[in-house]
């Protein structure tokens, strides 16, 4: 059985944080207290709205953010091909100038390599959307988000905590029966290994057993790995 499978976007795939920062300094907003260190000054709601405008002016600004690891979103692609995972990306990212968000989205993905994405943009529940598209797992960083996907569905959730020193965070993960990885690869990871225990158990109580057996390996999927397309410009207005 194939697996269903969610990957937020923004800190699992793309680095928000780091074009954030560049944006506040765009906007004239004090960079110290944009950086979101322990020691940096917090943000004014003033601040915020600031960054935020000036992002909403920027033509396809959600295009301009970096990836995390580079030659993940390739790795996930190959894999979903060999394996013939569902796979779909979720965002809740405002409106900027220029193309839809959904459309900003899925080109910044096939530019790292994963083809034809399916982008939801939707805002809401997560468990709820996890539980509409019976997916089996999904990989996000954001700890409400996880509970919520356990709380309101049978798939399991994956928290990337790229912060080591979020002791809390993780404990609280675990007791909830939420995996914890600090890398999207480590996620990457964990989803091989569970493409065989799925099988056809599906549910709540597959969702703390079998997660590190032996990854099976199949057949390479007939069509192209990587298909011959015109790319597509993005307008700048």
């Amino acid at each position: 059985m194939s697996l269903r499978v969610a990957f937020d976007i923004d800190g699992v795939l793309a680095d928000f944080r780091t074009a954030f920062q560049q944006a506040s300094q765009e906007a004239g907003v004090n960079t110290r207290a944009a950086d979101a260190s322990p020691s940096a000054d917090p943000l004014s709601s003033r601040d915020i709205k600031a960054i935020w405008d000036h992002v909403k002016r920027t033509p396809n600004w959600w295009t301009r953010l970096q990836a995390y690891e580079p030659g993940q979103l390739a790795r996930i692609y190959e894999l979903a091909r060999r394996w013939k995972w569902e796979v779909v990306f979720m965002t809740r990212r405002p409106s900027t100038a220029g193309d839809p968000v959904q459309f900003q989205t899925q080109w910044w993905i096939e530019q790292h390599g994963f083809y034809y994405p399916a982008v939801v943009t939707v805002p809401g529940s997560r468990g709820e959307l996890a539980n509409a598209l019976r997916l089996d797992v999904i990989v996000d960083d954001q700890l409400m988000n996880c509970v919520d996907v356990v709380g309101g569905s049978t798939a399991k959730a994956l928290l990337l905590l790229r912060e080591e020193k979020d002791k809390s965070s993780q404990d609280h993960a675990v007791s909830r029966g939420i995996g914890v990885v600090s890398s999207l690869e480590e996620a990457i990871d964990v989803l091989e290994h569970m493409h065989e225990s799925v099988g056809e158990r599906r549910g709540r109580l597959q969702r703390l057993a079998d997660w590190f057996g032996s990854a099976k390996k199949t057949q390479e999927a007939a069509l192209p790995t990587t298909p011959e397309r015109n790319r597509v410009n993005l307008r700048s207005e």
